[in-house]
């Protein structure tokens, strides 16, 4: 493959992550704004706890669209996948832009946002680990870790942008517009992001591995049953890591946002300088990874994160929103470089016969319990507790779970992906 054919299938893979992480981010970040719209028969807690639920919902139905999405990408090809997830993605969130309040239509705006928070993570069930699989597989044995970071940076600039558009709707409109109907605008801007992602993956190659994975077809159950090994293993690489990234550049932020009761602009622009900082570190982690075993690194950058997580989270509870910044910090240099290593860890642990199924499913299911969760568990053991930083406490059992799990794995750098 040329260099110039090499570069777009990055910027294919790239982008769609971009999309999908942008309105995630842009969902959490407005969670309180739209607990507002649509449930505001509920008290305020109750509001934020059913907003923070159904941010989670679409990280719930990933396992499902892991299964449909995985059985295109391994039957009739990445290409096919990459396409229908952006597709699903960009219109579900066009329409929750456009989508009107309980006081417009009652009852029916809180089902219909659900449902289309369904489509989302349904669609997110196969973008993003179907990407890490393509660019993956097309990257040298020698730097798988450093080329699949690229897929892993594409859900950080999402989340920038995101953050980005929610510091700016906020400063630019006041906190009383910005609830009404400016979240709105990063919603129904996002179909840009739609629109370049479908030029970019128009015409793409598919890998050679990709090629012989269609004439596998394999039934999908039996795939799952076979490859339990591997998926109890994605748990333990991505469990903590992910719970412990909403933690810090969802949960905290909109907390920190909400209470302010000034929209939390000093705080939003705090997040998209720390999340910079986790841009940076992505393909840090997976070069160093090509380097040392990833393996190894993912467990120090696990028992990095593990030793700063209680002092992280008491400065970004607490502090300025300067200090709030050197708290998410913390947790982005490990954060950011596990995140860079972990696609082409988790992609090389799965055989090529149902490689984007069974991929997707571990990825989406350890994300529904562990990522998209963080939020609402962190607020519901608060409330439940009254300890403030009980939530950091959750992250480090995740990491005691991942350390059991990876120790005695062997590294996975330099696998074959055809076999």
């Amino acid at each position: 493959m040329s260099q110039q054919s090499a570069i777009r299938t990055a910027a294919a893979g790239l982008i769609g992550n971009v999309l999908e992480w942008f309105d995630f981010a842009v969902y959490g970040y407005f969670a309180s704004d739209i607990g507002k719209q649509f449930f505001p028969e509920s008290s305020g807690t109750a509001r934020q706890l059913l907003a923070l639920a159904v941010f989670a919902l679409g990280f719930a139905a990933r396992p499902i669209g892991s299964i449909v999405l995985g059985m295109v990408g391994d039957r009739i090809g990445r290409r096919a996948l990459l396409t229908v997830s952006i597709a699903l993605m960009g219109g579900a969130t066009l329409a929750i832009g456009l989508l009107p309040t309980y006081e417009q239509i009652g009852v029916a705006a809180p089902i219909l946002l659900v449902v289309l928070r369904l489509v989302q993570g349904f669609s997110l069930g196969g973008e993003f680990t179907g990407s890490m699989v393509y660019t993956t597989e097309l990257a040298s044995p020698m730097l798988r870790g450093l080329i699949s970071s690229s897929t892993a940076a594409g859900t950080t600039i999402g989340f920038i942008l995101g953050s980005i558009a929610a510091w700016g709707v906020n400063r630019g409109l006041g906190a009383e517009d910005a609830s009404a109907w400016g979240w709105r605008i990063p919603f129904i801007g996002s179909v840009l992001f739609c629109v370049a992602g479908w030029l970019l993956r128009r015409g793409i190659s598919e890998s050679e591995v990709a090629e012989k994975a269609k004439s596998e077809r394999q039934p999908v159950l039996a795939s799952l049953l076979a490859d339990w090994r591997p998926i109890v293993q994605t748990f333990g690489i991505v469990a903590m890591t992910n719970a412990a990234y909403y933690l810090a550049f969802t949960f905290a932020v909109e907390r920190r946002k909400s209470m302010t009761g000034e929209g939390g602009a000093a705080f939003l622009l705090a997040n998209t300088l720390s999340l910079v900082v986790v841009l940076l570190c992505k393909p840090l982690g997976g070069w160093l990874s090509d380097k040392v075993g990833r393996r190894r690194l993912m467990m120090w950058l696990t028992v990095a994160t593990m030793s700063v997580v209680y002092i992280a989270l008491r400065i970004m509870l607490y502090g300025t929103p300067t200090e709030f910044m050197l708290g998410q910090i913390l947790l982005a240099i490990p954060l950011g470089m596990a995140l860079g290593l972990q696609g082409a860890m988790v992609v090389e642990i799965f055989p090529l016969r149902s490689r984007v199924t069974s991929m997707s499913v571990a990825y989406s299911v350890t994300l529904a319990l562990a990522g998209g969760t963080a939020p609402l568990v962190s607020t519901w053991l608060i409330d439940t507790l009254g300890q403030p930083l009980a939530p950091a406490y959750y992250i480090i059992l995740f990491g005691l779970i991942g350390l059991a799990i990876m120790a005695p794995m062997q590294e996975t750098n330099g696998r074959r992906l055809d076999d």
